[in-house]
């Protein structure tokens, strides 16, 4: 979607649309950042052929960029607050452009490892910085649209990466596949550092779209710390729920193109199309899942009973995939596991809605902080497991049958830590500052 197209579905707005042009571009680098991030998963099965690394160590690469999207995930935020939205996000996408391209230079497992770790270190900034930018320049009754527009970038990047990535590593050799999309974030960067400003200095934006932006009551941002969240189940539920099921879908990226290859001989061109077939069915579950729930609540259903039965329907849609491994044939297996990942789509959107649920917004972003952290460490344990599990016992079983049960595993504790959903009480220690 261009800022264009963006700027004419949202004309009939109040107050102007430029901020619909700034909403452009956090899509564009949400959409790169997921092609980054899979150009690796894509080039897997065939870069292990040509450098030689075992299963254990691809495990070990991709726990690389696991470990530091955690650090990245717990010191972002922070910086990005201290700098700005301008400055934090340039230095994030440089850093993540520079180890991108850096993948093309490396040689060797050691090379891998290093490119992707600082790779994962400054794509841990993109969503804590696209949020904020979202804070500066939308009122609150128009945050969750923007929010899922260029929230819409993780789906289209993981579909546009496959259809991209092979075309380029064919023509030019799988170096180039890295540069070209490492020369994409830094063509965003360029553009992010001479046009962004904040609305208030930006001097296309209009008095009347300011008024708009800026048309929210103030209110008190009580800073909460993570010692008074930790006390309360419901934080544990949330952080729980990504802790188990998180790991579940980087391993759909940066795995299925090695099963794919390994199981029915697919080779690097031959990967496009099922890997799309997988993410377009993910990205229809992104949307089915809020859906579902809402439909719940507006037949009279209470948050608690219709939040936990969309739960409880997309974790449903995961467990056919303990078929896949054993399925005779390529477009079952993609069925199966499409089914599966717009499951844990539907389920992610509401997750992140538990949140929301049952704390106070100014709490929001620190729950989610942790529950990031757990996803990231939980992906990060996941991926040196399947490396030795894949290397010993060369079966993608174990680890289908692992995805299937994740998802109920994840529900049941869920309920048991927070049965009713009910809002957490959290006191309101932390000094006042006035609203953004």
């Amino acid at each position: 979607m261009s800022a264009g197209a963006i700027a004419d579905k949202a004309a009939d707005t109040p107050g102007g649309r430029y901020r619909w042009r700034v909403c452009a571009m956090l899509l564009a680098a949400t959409t790169i950042n997921y092609i980054d991030r899979q150009v690796l998963g894509v080039l897997a099965p065939f870069l292990q052929q040509d450098i030689g690394w075992n299963e254990i160590q691809y495990g070990y690469i991709v726990t690389a960029f696991q470990a530091a999207y955690a650090i990245g995930l717990l010191c972002a935020g922070a910086i990005i607050d201290r700098l700005g939205t301008r400055i934090g996000y340039a230095i994030a996408i440089a850093v993540w452009s520079v180890a991108a391209m850096s993948h093309a230079l490396a040689a060797t497992v050691g090379g891998f490892i290093l490119a992707r770790f600082f790779l994962g270190l400054g794509e841990a900034g993109n969503f804590p910085a696209a949020i904020k930018t979202v804070a500066e320049w939308f009122p609150r009754r128009e945050r969750a649209l923007a929010t899922g527009i260029f929230n819409s970038g993780s789906n289209i990047g993981a579909i546009v990466a496959p259809l991209m990535v092979p075309v380029v590593a064919v023509a030019w050799g799988w170096q180039a596949a890295f540069l070209v999309t490492g020369v994409l974030s830094a063509t965003w960067l360029v553009v992010w550092l001479l046009w962004y400003r904040a609305p208030e200095r930006q001097p296309h934006v209009s008095a009347a779209e300011l008024q708009w932006i800026r048309s929210d009551p103030p209110e008190a941002v009580v800073r909460v710390p993570w010692s008074q969240i930790v006390r309360h189940r419901q934080a544990w539920a949330f952080v729980a729920a990504k802790f188990l099921t998180d790991p579940i879908w980087w391993f759909f990226l940066f795995w299925l193109p090695k099963f794919l290859h390994s199981e029915y001989g697919l080779t690097l061109t031959g990967l496009g199309l099922p890997l799309i077939a997988i993410f377009v069915m993910a990205d229809v579950g992104s949307i089915g899942g809020g859906w579902l729930a809402g439909r719940f609540v507006r037949r009279g259903w209470s948050i608690n009973r219709a939040r936990k039965t969309a739960m409880l329907v997309c974790a449903l849609c995961v467990v056919p995939i303990i078929f896949a491994a054993r399925a005779d044939n390529l477009w079952v297996a993609v069925a199966l596991i499409g089914l599966a990942t717009a499951g844990h789509q539907g389920w992610s959107a509401n997750v992140f809605t538990l949140t929301s649920d049952m704390f106070p917004r100014h709490a929001v972003g620190s729950v989610v902080g942790m529950g990031g952290f757990a996803g990231a460490v939980g992906g990060m344990m996941i991926a040196t497991f399947i490396g030795f599990l894949l290397q010993t016992t060369g079966s993608y079983v174990p680890v289908f049958l692992m995805a299937g049960s994740a998802y109920l595993v994840a529900l049941l504790v869920v309920h048991l830590l927070a049965p009713r959903l009910d809002p957490a009480r959290l006191q309101q220690s932390g000094p006042e500052l006035p609203a953004a």
